[in-house]
Order: structure tokens, then sequence, then C-alpha cells
């Protein structure tokens, strides 16, 4: 940790988990912080009040410009849009700003990490990432954007000396020393349009991740993906890849139906209790990159410890998660589906008649690109939300569409999805929407959606 971060007061902007977590961090190791957050939730009090009792000083519902100008550091939640008031204070008086990870990582020198991004199957990689590690007997937990925050894990005094780092394009964009022992890249497609100019600045943030890339550096990609071959084309470092549908370094073998990794097959299709190929990719890639950050964890024994891990683990909550059954209607949990391209996966995974509710706030992407998925196997769209009349005007054409004006209850928005489902359907909640406008975020929705699923 640069002693200069420490020679001032230090500015937290946010105060979510990761805001107070690195507020706490920071707190505790003798700096002198003020912590500011536009909001005045519940959550945010709570996090105020224990800052405030470790010796912070904390403004709820405003940030003091001012004297987020004259901060010697200021650490930005991934939540702050990169256009509010307090981030530009900074800009203009030239202080430093970093992401809640860049500070963790500075107090964890001797950490080992991987470290995922992408716009598609990072939550599920990241996780069975962590997973793996620990089937190989080693203490390692999933951090960042799942999990644990970094800068909570930086505050034991005998932190796991391996993660799986999740990496959102926000993070990326504020951790300018990200040196992963393994780097993986899941997949590219647009994605947060509401917060970026274009797609083109999007894949910029995402691109970071290479930002420290040399000889020594290792990274996975998608072979299945363009966009992501494209951008590691001529990046430094030593290169594996992964893919659901050809021969790679990592390939799904369909004439012997098994997961084949560094030429040894690690286990069958029939043994992963994980739906869908995008899943198989998402195996193969944590796999993969488990298998590259150590020479170790390739022997006959890793590998087979790697095997029971992978048959051990199961789905995600909220992603294409089975939510109940009532009169023969299955509903299905896809809160996690933020975005068009992650709606998409969910509805290729679909084999019977769907109700689909799509909704909430939009993020810029067109809905068009469901089309075809959705003639294919959705009966009705149920479409809710700010977002719901920009839904019902790109799918009006392909399919039946209940439209719900903004503001409707949720619990109003699954009676309309119950009514239209009959014996042999599925209810699929994969809205290619954020939260916001009806929720905290996606975990409540899913929680709310699988609350109401099942009490009838």
């Amino acid at each position: 940790m640069e002693r200069g971060w420490l020679s001032g007061e230090i500015a937290v902007l946010g105060l979510a988990r990761s805001g107070r977590a690195v507020g706490t961090l920071l707190v505790r190791t003798g700096a002198e912080v003020y912590a500011s957050d536009t909001g005045s939730s519940p959550g945010v009090r709570a996090a105020a009040d224990a800052l405030r009792a470790d010796g912070a000083a904390v403004d709820v519902g405003r940030h003091d410009l001012e004297r987020i100008g004259r901060a010697s550091l200021v650490v930005t939640s991934p939540g702050v849009p990169p256009d509010a008031p307090a981030l530009a204070a900074a800009r203009a008086a030239r202080i430093p700003v970093v992401s809640e990870v860049e500070v963790a990582l500075r107090f964890l020198p001797a950490l080992r990490y991987i470290a995922i991004t992408g716009t598609n199957g990072k939550t599920t990689t990241t996780a069975l990432t962590a997973h793996l590690l620990s089937a190989l007997g080693l203490r390692a937990e999933a951090a960042g954007n799942i999990g644990r925050p970094l800068s909570e894990l930086a505050q034991s005094p005998d932190p796991a000396p391996w993660v799986a780092l999740e990496m959102s394009s926000f993070q990326l964009h504020d951790t300018p020393s990200i040196s992963p022992d393994v780097g993986l890249l899941t997949n590219l497609a647009p994605n947060h349009l509401d917060r970026y100019r274009g797609v083109e600045e999007y894949y910029a943030d995402k691109a970071l991740l290479f930002r420290n890339a040399s000889g020594a550096s290792t990274w996975i990609t998608n072979r299945d993906d363009a966009a992501s071959q494209a951008m590691v084309a001529d990046v430094a470092g030593v290169r594996a890849d992964f893919s659901a549908s050809q021969r790679a370094d990592a390939y799904y073998d369909r004439e012997h139906d098994r997961l084949v990794v560094l030429g040894e097959p690690v286990i069958t299709r029939g043994e992963l209790q994980l739906v869908g190929d995008h899943n198989v990719a998402n195996a193969l890639a944590a796999t993969l990159a488990v298998m590259m950050a150590d020479p170790g964890h390739r022997t006959r024994f890793s590998v087979a410890r790697l095997t029971r891990g992978l048959r051990g683990f199961t789905a995600l909550e909220h992603r294409i998660e089975p939510a109940g059954e009532s009169g023969g209607v299955t509903w299905i949990n896809d809160s996690k589906s933020t975005n068009v391209m992650s709606t998409l996966v969910a509805l290729r995974g679909m084999v019977r008649p769907t109700v689909l509710l799509l909704g909430g706030r939009h993020k810029g992407e067109p809905y068009t690109a469901l089309a075809g998925e959705v003639k294919r196997t959705v009966k009705r769209v149920i479409a809710y939300g700010e977002a719901a009349p920009i839904i019902a005007r790109d799918l009006d054409r392909v399919a039946a569409i209940t439209t719900l004006a903004a503001g409707t209850p949720f619990a109003d928005v699954v009676t309309a999805a119950r009514a239209a489902a009959v014996a042999g359907d599925v209810v699929l909640l994969s809205p290619a929407c954020s939260s916001y406008d009806m929720f905290s975020n996606y975990e409540q929705r899913g929680a709310e959606f699988k609350r109401l699923a099942v009490s009838v």
C-alpha cells in the first residue's frame, strides 16, 4: 500500500458492499476516510453507522464535492456512474480514482488469483473456478463482483491464498495494477449501453483485463467468440482457449460425450449437473483456467480431484434455477439475466412452451435479437416495468405480448404469467433488463419471483 495514499484523506464513493468493505479496511489501517453516498436506504444508513463507529467521516444523501476535491485518493464503487459529479470533481482536481479491488490488491501482495470477465457466464465461471481450486485442497474464495468484496478478504488475519476474482467492466476501468496468474475472458456482446456511449467503449473497458500483459502472462479465451479472439490477437503471453463446438485446448468431445481439457478427459456431459451448452463452455473455461494456473494442477491426481469437483457443482441461484412446479407448470428463475444476450442463452435451453417475463429498467439494447428464439418456443411474453413499451415494440410481430404499465406490482406480473400458462408449460423469468426500477438488485427480484411462484 503506497504511503502517499495514506498521507491525506481518502474519499470512498458509495456505501454498498464494496464501499463499506474498503472504507472499513482503510480506516482500520489508520487512514483518514470520508465516505459518502447519494442514497439513504436502510442498507446505506447501516453501512454509514458502522463506518462512523470505526472513525470515518460519513455523509448520507449527498457527496461533499469540495471535500472530495481535496482528497489524496478517491475509491469508487461500481454503481457510481462515470459522469457523476463526485468523479468529475476528482478528475478536475487530478486526484487518482481507483476501484475497491485496486485497494485490496495492494493489501494482498502475495495473492494468487484467476481474474474472470466477459459479458455472460462470468459469475458461474467464477464460482466454479473457486469450487475447483477448493477441490484441489487449496484454500480459495470467490470475490470481486461475486461473493465477498476483495477488501473484506484483505481484512482477514489469514486470507485465502487463492481467489477466483470476478471483474465487471466498471471495476476493470479503475484497477490499473491488475495482473492475474490467469486472466479469463468468457465472451463479448453489447451490454450496459445505458452507461457507455457505445459498444466500443464497453469493449475497451473489458480489454483492460490485459493492460499489464507480458510474456509471462496466461490468458484463457473463447474460441467460439470472434470478438474475444479479435481482442486478444496481439496480447502478450501464453494463450489457451475453450470451445463447446470445436477442438481447442479445452473442448466438448461430442462423439464420446465428454469434456476434454489439455488432452485429459475430465467428465462426461451426463455427469455435469448444469443445463445448456453455455454451461459446458463455462465448465471448460473454469477447468482450463485452474489447470493452467499451476503445473501441480495438471497431474493425474489433480485431474481426478477436478473431476470430483465438477460432478459436485450445481447451478447458481438466480441463473436458470428451478423455482418449483405447480399445476404441471415449471417455474424457472433466471433473474441474473440482465442483458439480452444472457436471456438469449436461457431461451436456447427451453424445450417446452414458455411464458417469458421480460422487463425492468432498459439498458440500451434492442430486444429484436431475441426474435428467433421467441418464435421457436415462447407462447406469450409478459412485458413489464420501465422497459415494457420498448419490449412490446421490438417483439410485437413475433409473439403474443401482454404489456403491463410501468409501476405494476411484481405480484401482478407473476399473476399475468400464471394466467397464461397451462400444464406442460414453463414460466421463465429472464428479464434482459436491470432490476432497479422495482428492486434493489437482481437477487431480490429472483427471491420474490421464487416466493410468488410457490405461493398458490
